[in-house]
């Protein structure tokens, strides 16, 4: 009978799950803030602050999730090369816990992208390889990985996989946790934006599992292929050009997408 065992210490898996772990443990969840508005509105409006988190980055808790997934998964253990296809927010977030974990960190970035964020990538101990086209991000990480034998995160396919959209401290599980004491905990509707799909179709998925009422918007800035996807219905739709605001809208509709728990 033949036999193949592949199998490895996993002392450094371990160990890094663990420092990902405490570091989440140290951290107090964002603030869900009470936004005033007229009363005769007879609206109540509340704002999810992730930029609290340890990076500044709205996208950490993403981060966070990607990193257990491709430790998890077995694709990203010591001395590999963790490379990001990012327009700059995640990538700040990934950074972090590469330097955690003792990885070298290589983020994928449209030239264009702000000198402010190039300098928290660097701060967090990351490399910043730039392109002149937006578009071309995506391939230019797949091949810096290849070419490295690193792992290519590729939060554009995965963010909507690596979160645990029933519960483990996802976004949608917090909002819900902090609303509970509020004069109306189930909201009629949550809003966000669209970066890489990945929070919409967990928060989405979470208000089916839980069967709430919530209806869920997501918005779009122009230039962006996410609303004109959602509006033909075609998940091939793309612009070819950066959206008008950095860090929010594609222009390719990202597979982390899931038009069918937008409202």
């Amino acid at each position: 009978m033949k036999r193949c065992d592949r199998s490895a210490p996993r002392d450094w898996v371990d160990n890094a799950v663990r420092l990902i772990d405490a570091d989440s443990q140290r951290s107090a969840d964002t603030h869900l803030l009470r936004y005033p508005l007229p009363p005769e509105w007879g609206v109540q409006l509340y704002l999810k602050d992730e930029s609290t988190h340890p990076t500044g980055s709205l996208k950490h808790r993403l981060a966070r999730s990607l990193f257990l997934y491709a430790i998890c998964n077995g694709w990203v253990t010591e001395g590999t090369t963790v490379v990001e296809a990012s327009s700059g927010s995640t990538a700040i977030s990934e950074a972090y816990f590469a330097k955690m974990l003792g990885l070298d960190f290589v983020a994928v970035v449209p030239a264009k992208t702000s000198p402010e964020k190039l300098a928290l990538i660097e701060a967090q101990g990351g490399r910043c390889h730039l392109v002149e086209r937006a578009p071309d991000i995506y391939a230019e990480a797949a091949r810096l990985a290849a070419e490295t034998g690193g792992h290519y995160m590729d939060q554009f396919t995965n963010a909507e996989r690596a979160t645990d959209w029933r519960g483990n401290n996802n976004i949608a599980e917090s909002i819900f946790q902090q609303m509970e004491l509020e004069t109306h905990p189930v909201p009629d509707w949550v809003v966000v934006g669209a970066g890489t799909g990945g929070t919409g179709a967990t928060i989405g998925r979470y208000l089916r599992y839980k069967r709430h009422a919530t209806r869920l918007a997501v918005v779009d800035p122009e230039n962006s292929a996410f609303y004109g996807g959602y509006e033909l219905g075609d998940l091939g739709f793309e612009t070819g050009m950066p959206s008008r605001i950095e860090g929010i809208g594609r222009p390719r509709v990202e597979p982390s997408f899931v038009p069918t728990v937008v409202d």
